[in-house]
This record gives C-alpha cells, sequence and structure tokens, in this order.
C-alpha cells in the first residue's frame, strides 16, 4: 500500500497556455495556490506523481523537484520486485 495525498486544482501551466510569455506570471500564480505549498511541505524522500507533462514540468520550475509519471513508478518498482535470474 501507498499513503496518498491528492490535490485538488490545477498545476498552473495547463499546456501551451503556460508556455506562453504573456501567461507566465498567471500560471505561476496559479501554481503558488496548491502546487507550491504542497511540495514545499512534503518530506525530501516524497514522490511527487504526476501524469501529465504540463504539472511535471511546473513542479520542475516551482520547486526544482522532479515529478514521476504513474507508469515510470510502477515500473521501478515491479523491477525490483522481481528475483534474479
Amino acid at each position: 500500500g501507498a499513503d496518498v495525498d491528492v490535490l485538488a486544482g490545477c498545476c498552473g501551466l495547463a499546456g501551451n497556455f503556460g508556455m506562453e510569455a504573456g501567461h507566465y506570471d498567471v500560471s505561476m500564480a496559479i501554481a503558488a495556490r496548491t502546487l507550491g505549498p504542497a511540495i514545499a511541505s512534503a518530506p525530501a524522500g516524497t514522490v511527487l506523481l504526476a501524469d501529465g507533462f504540463s504539472c511535471r514540468t511546473q513542479a520542475e520550475h516551482v520547486a526544482a523537484r522532479r515529478g514521476r509519471h504513474l507508469a515510470e513508478l510502477l515500473a521501478e518498482r515491479l523491477a525490483g520486485l522481481r528475483s534474479p535470474q
């Protein structure tokens, strides 16, 4: 099992919206409402799970933390369960 905290809200990047220079300030303000504080308060070893490319990218911009896709995490954990042959 895993202990999971699910964030409600938007990371602020939302695809092309946050990539456009004219939207940078709005994008960062949205991220500062939920994503930034959640990452800042998470213990150092906490896995940041974000299936969307935009959310993973925003996490790196906001908090210099790499978000991971669920498939990436599952593959890593499954590889650890395999017995050596």
